[in-house]
């Protein structure tokens, strides 16, 4: 299974007898898998077998779920929710303190309040109502098939970028390997000149002490550890990006590996040339960071 972003969105409608209703589905980037519910009245209790159902599908993502319903007219009607109106009246006092210049409240005011007037659908028996909330659900499912294929078309187009990414860290590494291979030369040509220059000052010095120096200097700029460790994390990243399930994590942790070893060949560096290339392999890395952070 190719990978999948954790950004999408998708609505679905249906309808069953005098109830209509619509489904929204909205997903962002997230460390773990959160569902958020927020269901028409009366239909609370799809909030389990929803986080059930996403959870069965989704692994990562802040998903929020709306769930609205309309009945037909004729076949609904409204009711005070008395509640609301009453929790309302008992805050007005401490209104009126902190806005002592206001008016009383006026009845069309109270009642244009979201939540004091409320539709009701006809009356249902319970198997009809077990029958419309299956309905629902089925409807719920489709939206989440549908979030699913957006994301999934998502994480195609975060696939190309990635291997870009892949594609640029590949070729600095080879330029990095080539640049790498003239840097013990270079140093000890280096030493060589202040070994000379320190043995007109120090000629006590045995030669077996400078060639034992010369020799730790060379093994601490060596890269050739830290190059293949960068192509073994891309060919590892490469793996992840083919391999089935949410690799979103394990590509995260990738980063941080890569930039370990960007941070390394750029402190061992004795050349300008290898400096900017360990420069410009942090830069790509941190842009494959970056598309990595909305991948499931």
């Amino acid at each position: 299974m190719p990978i999948s972003s954790m950004t999408g969105f998708a609505h679905t409608e249906g309808q069953k007898g005098a109830c209509s209703w619509t489904w929204e589905i909205k997903s962002v980037n997230a460390k773990g898998l959160d569902v958020r519910c927020r269901l028409a009245n009366g239909f609370e209790r799809l909030e389990k077998p929803l986080r059930d159902r996403a959870a069965e599908r989704l692994k990562r993502g802040n998903v929020s779920v709306s769930l609205n319903t309309v009945w037909n007219e004729g076949e609904a009607g409204f009711r005070v929710n008395h509640v609301i109106l009453g929790e309302l009246l008992m805050a007005w006092p401490e209104i009126r303190k902190q806005f002592p210049d206001a008016g009383p409240p006026s009845i069309d005011g109270l009642l244009g309040l979201r939540g004091v007037i409320e539709p009701v659908g006809e009356a249902l028996s319970d198997v009809a109502r077990d029958e419309l909330e299956a309905e629902m659900l089925d409807g719920f499912d489709a939206a989440l098939e549908a979030l699913a294929a957006m994301r999934s078309g998502e994480g195609a187009r975060l696939s190309e970028a990635l291997n870009a990414r892949l594609d640029d860290i590949a070729r600095l590494c080879g330029e990095a390997e080539k640049l790498a291979a003239m840097q013990p030369e270079a140093i000890r040509e280096r030493l060589k000149t202040q070994v000379q220059a320190l043995l007109e000052d120090v000629p006590a010095i045995p030669q077996e002490r400078l060639a034992q120096e010369a020799a730790l200097l060379m093994s601490k700029a060596d890269l050739r550890e830290e190059l293949d460790r960068l192509k073994a994390h891309r060919d590892a990243a490469l793996g992840l990006m083919n391999a089935n399930g949410a690799v979103g994590r394990k590509l995260d942790f990738l980063c941080q590996e890569f930039n370990r070893e960007a941070n390394t060949l750029c402190s061992k560096s004795q050349d300008t040339g290898l400096t900017r290339i360990g420069l410009d392999l942090k830069a790509a890395i941190e842009q494959f960071r970056e598309q990595v952070q909305n991948i499931e």
